[in-house]
C-alpha cells in the first residue's frame, strides 16, 4: 500500500503502524455550534488501519470497529444543514452522523451494528463529513478490499 500524498486531506501518515488519519470538514459557520458538542480539532478526527481497525472520534463520542466488519463506503450529500451538523441519529434506520459540514460526507456500513449513542444504541452505519471524501472512500474500500480471502 503506498502512501497517500500530504496535500491529499491527511494529517498523519505512520507506516510502521499503517495508520491513516482523517481531519473532519468543518464548515466555519458551524464552528460554534460544534465547540456545544465538545467538537475541535483535537476531538474529531477518523483513524483507520489494519491493526486498530476504524476508530472515529467526534467530540465526546467514539466509534470503534474492526476492518471486517465494514460492509461497504459510499460518498452521501450534499445535506440541509439542520440535518448535517453535529452528533446526529437517523429516526429512519438509525445509522450515526458525525457531521461538521452539509457539503457531503461517506457513509460507512457495517455488517454488525456498532455502539455509538449510549450504552443500547446500536447503529447500522455512520457518516463522517472528513476532508478528502473521495480519498477516505477509496482507501476504506482499499483496506477492506486487502482483508477479503
Amino acid at each position: 500500500m503506498s502512501p497517500p500524498r500530504p496535500d491529499e486531506g491527511w494529517i498523519e501518515v505512520t507506516m510502521e503502524q499503517d495508520r491513516y488519519e482523517f481531519r473532519f470538514d468543518v464548515d466555519p459557520r458551524f464552528r460554534s455550534l460544534l465547540l456545544l458538542w465538545g467538537v475541535n480539532s483535537r476531538t474529531a478526527r477518523v483513524e483507520i488501519g489494519p491493526a486498530r481497525g476504524l476508530v472515529a472520534r467526534f467530540g465526546p463520542l467514539q466509534v470503534r470497529t474492526s476492518l471486517d466488519n465494514i460492509a461497504g463506503v459510499e460518498l452521501t450529500g450534499p445535506y440541509r444543514w439542520y440535518t448535517a451538523i453535529g452528533i446526529r441519529e437517523s429516526w429512519v434506520d438509525h445509522g450515526l452522523t458525525f457531521g461538521s459540514t452539509a457539503t457531503g460526507g461517506v457513509c460507512i456500513r457495517f455488517r454488525t451494528p456498532v455502539r455509538g449513542l449510549g450504552r443500547r444504541a446500536r447503529h447500522p452505519g455512520l457518516t463522517v463529513t472528513v476532508q478528502d471524501r473521495e480519498l477516505f472512500r477509496d482507501t476504506v474500500r482499499r483496506l477492506i478490499a486487502d482483508r477479503a480471502p
